[in-house]
């Protein structure tokens, strides 16, 4: 059954109350492949509690279950399996903390046509539960496959928060480069925070959905590219990221054939001798295009 717009678009989901401690953050971290090597002070900062810090991608984290929420509203009856997650934007008000009691509240800020399939924008904003400021705000973009079709509807802009382009890379070799790989287990060990998706696990499932096996959660390369541009541009100041967006591109990760290498030949992480916010650029080697941008302070 086609997506019904006209009860889909602007509609408001039910507000989700959430909690997290060092023990989910530590998870969430381990799923990226945080740890490695396991004594590293830089990477304990991440794994062990004495000394944790919060990587700003764990925000995702208390918004996620809103995309199966999003699922339950009336006019949206549609296949999960066709369900994949297309773009994802978010915007720190601060560091967030190691243990939290939040409230995330969500709306469907537009629903565009792509012809074979329909884009889906939610906006979900997570605030803390005992002074009711935001801490993140997370715009999630779903793709459905086959439900497109439907033509133009009167939408918030076409999804995006942040319309600026990404910097051109200057005209030099990058400042420094790491690879960042995944393991063939990864989607198995980031599904543990929350995403359940059986397209990341059952091999049944993911061909179901026209895969030949299970995919790696966008969310996980989401989290381990922005890993990587906290360690190598900032120092491991995860209090410096104030906005942090992929750049689409084409291509679904399958569980071990995708391998960033943060960053590329020509255009990745370069530190800025500029004053005031400053971008950093990452690009997948293999594919020598634009993979990420943040907004840096």
């Amino acid at each position: 059954m086609p997506i019904d717009v006209d009860s889909v678009l602007g509609a408001e989901l039910a507000e989700r109350q959430g909690s997290w401690s060092a023990t989910d953050v530590i998870l969430y971290h381990l799923g990226l492949g945080a740890g490695v090597p396991h004594t590293d002070p830089a990477e304990l900062a991440y794994t062990f509690e004495g000394q944790l810090k919060v990587l700003p991608s764990f925000g995702v984290i208390p918004a996620s279950p809103m995309l199966f929420d999003m699922l339950k509203l009336p006019g949206m009856d549609v296949d999960l399996s066709k369900l994949l997650h297309g773009e994802q934007e978010m915007e720190l008000y601060g560091p967030l903390p190691v243990n939290g009691v939040v409230g995330t509240s969500a709306r469907i800020r537009n629903i565009v046509d792509k012809g074979k399939a329909a884009l889906v924008v939610l906006e979900t904003v997570t605030r803390d539960a005992r002074s009711d400021l935001p801490l993140v705000v997370n715009q999630f973009s779903a793709f459905i496959r086959g439900e497109g079709g439907f033509g133009d509807c009167d939408g918030d802009g076409d999804g995006a928060r942040s319309a600026s382009p990404l910097p051109a890379p200057p005209a030099r070799q990058p400042d420094l480069e790491i690879d960042c790989r995944t393991l063939p287990q990864q989607a198995l060990l980031y599904r543990l925070s929350g995403d359940m998706n059986p397209i990341h696990a059952d091999p049944e499932f993911a061909r179901k959905g026209g895969f030949d096996q299970p995919i790696l959660h966008g969310l996980c390369s989401y989290g381990m590219v922005l890993k990587a541009v906290v360690d190598s541009a900032l120092d491991g100041d995860v209090g410096r990221v104030g906005r942090y967006r992929p750049i689409r591109r084409s291509g679904i990760p399958r569980r071990n054939d995708h391998r960033p290498d943060v960053a590329g030949a020509r255009g990745g992480v370069r530190r800025s001798a500029l004053q005031g916010p400053r971008h950093a650029g990452v690009v997948e080697r293999h594919h020598r295009g634009p993979l990420a941008r943040a907004t840096l302070t």
